[in-house]
């Protein structure tokens, strides 16, 4: 065991591959469905969404995809990323638990999510693309794209979950400092945007909002614009695996082996990254780590959703994927942790979940900025109110070693920081924050709308 706090990778550490899932699934995949007719999808039909690079990525099944020099050189501006052993906030807990933590907010724009927009930029810059559309929640994808585009100069339209867009301004400053386009979704330049509004005028928006204009605008671009998606998918999935395989090498020089990981998940992304290469360890070689997917009591797809067929979007354009869902129409409460306010999960997360290789917890609001104070009070970084969620989960197992004396190895993703959260931050220290209640009726209803996929 080491007695450093920080552990450092050399650049030549940094990793020459990504590492996909899909070979090593214990469970067969489910096929993808073109949301037209519930059939398999065929590559034409992604081919209006995505270049075929990123197609071929999200099928494949070999265990290593090569990460293209020029992905690499611009991940070296910021990668490999530090990972930190939490001595003060153990000391603060008083726990006989070691606790680490992976810190993404060493990125450019302070997340996790350039690890996928940047080789989203570069396959899309190599196929011809002019200009990309995505959606954002939080701001921090659509920050990540921002600045991918811009190395590779691709335009770039995002449309902004609206009540982030309101509650982040200086998240939407930066995507347009990057050069980008960024618009208050739902919105009047499309037609599903127009219908949502004519139904709800005064609607927050929801990820499946955006994700329905963002789509839209790319397939009726007449082949001028592609898409490009910030979680859920594999290719997306696979693309964050650099932050685990990291972590791996990490805990090699720390002396020790975690019992237990956290991430807190939205769509899945970052928790895919930086778990993913432990579920390999743990179905390849015998390892035994307790994996831990955290997500928000307010909208919890993996504690309280069905696992099922839904659409990846509101208006049903975007394929349809097995995962475990909210049902496509839910619109989650306005939480701060934009960024984990959708209503499905990552096919691959909600299988692994559904065969019993990773657990989900449920936070609630209130409890995740609690952990974030111990944590920014010990540890000095603010975290972006996504990631306290994992903190949260990472300090019930830590209080737990407490109770019964064990000394267990904890790891979590500390997914970005939280500079520009402090309305968050500013609303919890006034005592004005609250937590949602699981909205049951809600979801039921969204629940009848699920597609009716044969077999």
């Amino acid at each position: 065991m080491s007695d450093n706090t920080k552990f450092l990778l050399d650049e030549s550490k940094l990793p020459k591959a990504w590492y996909n899932i899909n070979a090593d699934m214990p469970v067969p995949p489910e096929p993808v469905l073109n949301p037209q007719t519930l059939e398999p999808v065929t590559p034409d039909f992604l081919s209006v969404l995505f270049p075929m690079s990123l197609i071929m990525q999200e099928i494949s099944t070999e265990a290593q995809i090569e990460i293209p020099e020029p992905v690499r050189e611009i991940y070296k501006l910021w990668r490999p990323t530090p990972m930190f052993r939490a001595r003060r906030l153990e000391k603060a807990l008083d726990t006989p638990a070691h606790i680490y933590y992976k810190y993404e907010g060493a990125s450019p724009v302070g997340s996790h999510k350039p690890n996928t927009a940047v080789p989203q930029a570069f396959y899309n810059k190599e196929a011809g693309t002019k200009a990309l559309t995505t959606e954002t929640g939080a701001g921090q994808w659509g920050s990540a794209l921002a600045m991918a585009c811009n190395y590779f100069g691709l335009d770039l339209e995002v449309y902004m979950v609206k009540v982030s867009y309101n509650q982040k301004p200086y998240r939407r400053m930066v995507i347009e400092s990057y050069g980008a386009e960024v618009y208050a979704s739902p919105t009047d330049r499309t037609n599903y945007g127009r219908s949502v509004l004519a139904e709800h005028p005064d609607s927050p928006g929801s990820l499946g909002i955006a994700i329905s204009e963002a789509v839209e605008v790319a397939a009726t671009s007449g082949g001028a614009k592609k898409y490009s998606l910030g979680s859920v998918l594999n290719h997306v999935l696979m693309h964050q695996t650099v932050i685990g395989e990291e972590t791996l090498l990490q805990m090699e020089m720390a002396g020790e082996y975690p019992d237990v990981i956290v991430a807190c998940t939205g769509g899945g992304s970052n928790f895919g990254g930086f778990a993913f290469p432990f579920v390999r360890e743990n179905l390849r070689n015998g390892k035994n780590t307790t994996i831990i997917a955290a997500e928000p009591a307010a909208s919890p797809s993996l504690t309280r959703g069905t696992y099922a067929f839904d659409y990846g979007d509101t208006a049903k354009m975007a394929p349809v994927v097995k995962m475990h869902t909210l049902g496509h129409s839910f619109v989650p409460p306005a939480i701060h942790a934009g960024g984990l306010r959708y209503h499905g999960m990552s096919p691959q997360v909600s299988a692994l979940v559904n065969n019993g290789d990773v657990q989900a917890r449920a936070v609630p609001q209130l409890e995740t900025f609690e952990a974030a104070i111990t944590f920014l009070r010990s540890e000095g970084i603010i975290p972006a109110p996504e990631s306290t969620h994992a903190i949260a989960v990472a300090l019930q197992e830590a209080r737990k070693c407490k109770e019964t004396g064990e000394k267990k190895v904890i790891a979590f993703n500390l997914s970005g920081h939280g500079h520009f959260d402090m309305a968050a931050y500013d609303a919890y220290l006034k005592g004005q924050l609250e937590d949602y209640e699981y909205p049951a009726e809600a979801i039921a209803e969204a629940m009848t709308q699920l597609p009716q996929v044969g077999g």
